[in-house]
């Protein structure tokens, strides 16, 4: 479904890019710019969420292991 999604988001992108960029297209070719713009998005937006996912539990997984030895050098290390 999420394929089908970035087709029909991608026809709307592609008209509204042409109109941006200035460019005269016809619809065959403004659709398909907008669909290929929609997928190399969606699989690089994917990517990089995928990538900002794992950077962002090591920073929490690194904070953690921070306030445990904070703790631990405070409280029990005495």
């Amino acid at each position: 479904m999420n394929i089908v999604f970035l087709i029909i988001i991608g026809a709307a992108a592609g008209f509204l890019a042409t109109r941006l960029m200035r460019i005269e297209a016809d619809i065959i070719t403004t659709v398909v710019i907008g669909i290929a713009g929609a997928l190399i998005g969606g699989l690089v937006l994917r990517t990089l969420l995928a990538v900002m996912g794992m950077m962002a539990g090591l920073v929490g997984a690194v904070l953690g292991a921070l306030a445990l030895i904070w703790l631990w050098q405070t409280y029990i290390k005495r």
